[in-house]
């Protein structure tokens, strides 16, 4: 069963509860001051020093649709391959930017 964590927005009280989905579901359902926090995930197994982790081909190949299907994306910018015209429009576009800002 999954960990959650709640606040409660009266006393501003944070806590974590493990239960189903539908429990969970059906807990906020009936306690309408109470609101699910969203946390990170955390990942044990695969880390490769200095906290980061290894990733394998599947899930390499996997993060370049995902950044592939969002191109203006954090995860773009990181897994997206680009071609060489992609790389100059971006160096030309930045470039503009920081004169733009200057002038202001």
């Amino acid at each position: 069963m999954p960990i959650y964590t709640f606040e409660n927005t009266k006393t501003k009280k944070v806590y974590d509860d493990m239960m189903t989905i539908a429990e969970k579901e059906e807990f906020l359902a009936k306690n309408k001051h109470i609101k699910q926090l969203l946390t990170t995930i955390n990942i044990s197994s695969g880390v490769v020093g200095m906290g980061s982790m290894k990733n394998d081909g599947g899930w390499n190949d996997n993060l370049q649709r995902i950044a592939d299907a969002h191109p203006t994306s954090e995860l773009a910018n990181r897994y997206k391959k680009k071609s060489i015209k992609e790389v100059k429009t971006k160096q030309v576009i930045e470039k503009h930017r920081k004169r733009q800002q200057g002038k202001k």
